[in-house]
């Protein structure tokens, strides 16, 4: 696949120059055809996210929910690694204050929660590409994505006990869920990282690759989705998610409001003409 990159943002600390459409900052956001491509650039730090960063996915992925012409995301980060987590250190250590009592509670769940949030209720399709460390909030998103490929070398960790506080960004929600209770008690609370091939086989992740595969991997999974029926997906996926919680007739019915809405859309019609006709479907995402 060829990547044409369109608009991209400079997010740092330092005031946007009138080229920031074309600057390297520590966030790039793009839009490529029918793909919004968000890629960490932040090296130096392993890609961790600060506030800036974290504004910036957040805004990004609000307004890709409403974008009628998007119809995938891809989710990555420049250099050897995902993501470190999100960035504690500098974000403590600006004002050289002590937090105001509350901190956390107030600006987290506007903040780092609501990307976990976006990513898990955006009626798109999500792929994470991942090499190198998939920390914390990292892991997190990563886990959060509906498509994770990752390099076999890749690690993915939860950190939190090793530095004394408590899991966060849906770690507690999304693990079990995926791979189990007793595993989710191997990464939260002993703190064991878990390569990118032990991921695949254990389920927690899509698929593992080669770094010699992983982009080829990752391309074709994204061409794959972004060639769906976009609607159907964005419902599906929302049923999924929704019907965690509940019981089975109400998710039946969840399911039936689904069917509504996604038999009245022309990809409904274009699946419907390719299966008499015997070819393969052509989705608009409309």
């Amino acid at each position: 696949m060829t990547r044409q990159k369109g608009r991209s943002f400079r997010v740092s600390e330092e005031p946007a120059t009138s080229d920031a459409a074309t600057a390297r900052g520590d966030i790039e956001i793009s839009r490529e055809g029918a793909i919004l491509r968000i890629e960490f650039n932040r090296p130096k730090a392993r890609n961790s996210l600060n506030h800036d960063m974290v504004s910036a996915v957040v805004e990004a992925l609000t307004a890709a929910a409403s974008d009628d012409g998007l119809r995938a995301v891809h989710i990555t980060g420049a250099g050897g690694h995902f993501c470190a987590g999100a960035d504690l250190v500098s974000g403590n250590a600006a004002s050289g204050e002590r937090p105001r009592t509350g901190k956390q509670i107030r600006r987290v769940p506007h903040a780092q929660h609501r990307i976990i949030e976006l990513v898990t209720t955006i009626q798109l399709p999500v792929v994470a590409t991942v090499r190198g460390w998939a920390a914390g909030l990292g892991c997190n998103l990563a886990l959060a994505a509906d498509f994770t490929v990752a390099a076999d070398d890749a690690m993915f960790w939860e950190p939190f006990m090793s530095r004394g506080f408590t899991p966060d960004t849906g770690s507690t929600w999304l693990l079990p869920r995926l791979v189990g209770l007793t595993r989710a008690k191997q990464m939260l609370l002993l703190g064991d990282k878990v390569s990118g091939t032990q991921a695949a086989d254990w389920g927690l992740i899509h698929a593992a690759a080669t770094e010699s595969e992983l982009d080829a991997v990752s391309d074709r999974l994204l061409e794959r989705v972004a060639a769906g029926p976009t609607v159907a997906f964005g419902l599906a996926k929302y049923s999924l998610h929704e019907n965690l919680h509940q019981n089975l007739p109400t998710a039946m019915n969840n399911e039936l409001y689904a069917l509504e809405l996604s038999t009245r859309t022309t990809d409904f019609k274009e699946g419907l003409a390719a299966f008499r006709e015997r070819r393969d479907p052509d989705f608009t995402g409309r």
